[in-house]
């Protein structure tokens, strides 16, 4: 009789019951299920290992779209998914499909036999083995949290680390102080092994510099050893090695600039002859990243949507992403004036004032929602305090599709006759939502 494996979806439900009374940030629960695994995290590809607070995942996408531009295989692994788990293990190219992923979830579940893991940590595991079985070219691997005792830190000598800007997030198991938060991110800079730094302030730079000198790992610097910026409609880039007159990125805003300019960073300074400047130029045009600045051009929350309005989509969380996603939309209205509107949903553990204040002078109104089976989600009344207290004109709705009927109303109350720009914000559990729902 021949037993039908689980669906990938039982099995991960099931790793959810693992999960440890407590949350302490440590490897040893990840080391002995890969031991017992025999060891997949010996067998990747030369790895690309990124951390930080904002731009991480963005990065990893540019890093992807230039080295799948040069003909390279790759695997990738980020979190969190937007709609499906698949979207978080992509195994040379492809996203894992269901059956490799329920064949590896099921050895992990095993390996494991009922002991307490994070979800994080066994899927981690889980994912490395997938990649371990099947040969590629480079592994993107991004950091889940902090970084010194995340899961994915496991990697012992990866080709490149890289960290993005650092702000204030996950103070629950990071704590408030930058400096500190800098010092866990840091803490996948391993020995000689180089390091590109995304764009940082003073405290976060200084921390990471003295964190690579220690470890005699060669740094590169974003402002110091390499530089990007917008010119005539054109990206410019550049370090040691000249001078790169490049197409825009697809992802849009100044700090989606940035970040591809780490990326190319990262490629040119890994030793490996990757960054191709043809391969860059092409990853710039196909880099795809969903709910980061995404227009959205679709769907049932766009066909409610006042004639002739932008809908915008953006799963960042923290004060220090909403200050670049307000810098963005701020050039889009010097270039196309139209009055923005927000629809934002949060988590009780985020800063909400703190995102929100972003805003301030920008936005004509808020319009909060609470998240839709995340437990965790702020009310739209609470969420309404906290907007007000950011200095926000705002009103709670029932759910997006009740926070567009308001929009669309504030807007028609308006004094200027514009088609609104309406971004959808602060969560990527409700840019999930609206992706599974109106993508």
């Amino acid at each position: 009789m021949i037993t039908e494996r689980p669906s990938s979806a039982a099995i991960l439900e099931r790793l959810l019951g693992l999960h440890p009374k407590r949350i302490d940030l440590v490897l040893n629960r990840i080391q002995r299920l890969l031991a017992r695994l025999g060891h997949p995290e010996q067998s990747l590809p030369p790895v690309i290992h990124v951390a930080g607070t904002n731009g991480k995942g963005s990065t990893c996408a540019f890093a992807r779209a230039m080295l799948e531009a040069e003909g390279r295989k790759v695997h990738v692994y980020t979190s969190p998914h937007l709609v499906h788990f698949h979207e978080r293990i992509r195994i040379a190219g492809q996203l894992i499909s269901e059956a490799e992923l329920a064949a590896v979830l099921d050895e992990c579940e095993r390996a494991n036999q009922g002991e307490p893991i994070t979800f994080f940590e066994i899927t981690t595991a889980a994912a490395f083995l997938a990649f371990s079985r099947v040969p590629a070219d480079a592994l993107v691997l991004e950091v889940g949290l902090g970084g010194r005792y995340d899961a994915t830190n496991v990697v012992v000598r990866p080709a490149m680390t890289v960290i993005t800007p650092i702000g204030l997030d996950h103070a629950e198991f990071l704590g408030e102080s930058i400096a500190g938060i800098a010092a866990e991110k840091a803490g996948i800079i391993k020995s000689g092994v180089p390091v590109v730094v995304g764009n940082q302030d003073d405290v976060p730079r200084d921390v990471i510099a003295r964190t690579a000198d220690a470890l005699s790992a060669p740094l590169y610097v974003f402002g110091q050893d390499f530089f990007a910026h917008q010119e005539h409609g054109r990206m410019v880039y550049q370090d040691q090695h000249g001078l790169l007159d490049l197409p825009l990125p697809r992802l849009t805003g100044a700090h989606q600039i940035e970040n591809a300019a780490t990326a190319i960073a990262a490629l040119r300074h890994a030793g490996r002859g990757w960054g191709a400047d043809a391969a860059i130029e092409t990853g710039l045009r196909s880099v795809d990243w969903p709910a980061r600045l995404q227009r959205l051009v679709r769907g049932p929350l766009v066909q409610a949507a006042p004639p002739g309005a932008e809908v915008w989509l953006d799963g960042g969380h923290n004060p220090h992403g909403a200050h670049a996603i307000a810098r963005a939309l701020a050039d889009l209205e010097e270039k196309s004036p139209k009055p923005l509107y927000l629809i934002c949903g949060m988590l009780k553990t985020k800063d909400a004032v703190g995102y929100l204040a972003a805003f301030r002078g920008l936005a004509r109104h808020v319009v909060t929602v609470a998240i839709a089976g995340a437990e965790a989600s702020m009310g739209a009344g609470e969420l309404y305090d906290a907007a007000r207290r950011a200095g926000l004109e705002a009103s709670p709705a029932d759910d997006p599709d009740d926070a567009m009927l308001q929009v669309s109303a504030w807007a028609r109350m308006g004094d200027v006759d514009d088609a609104p720009r309406i971004l959808i914000c602060g969560s990527l559990y409700l840019a999930g939502r609206v992706l599974a729902e109106n993508g």
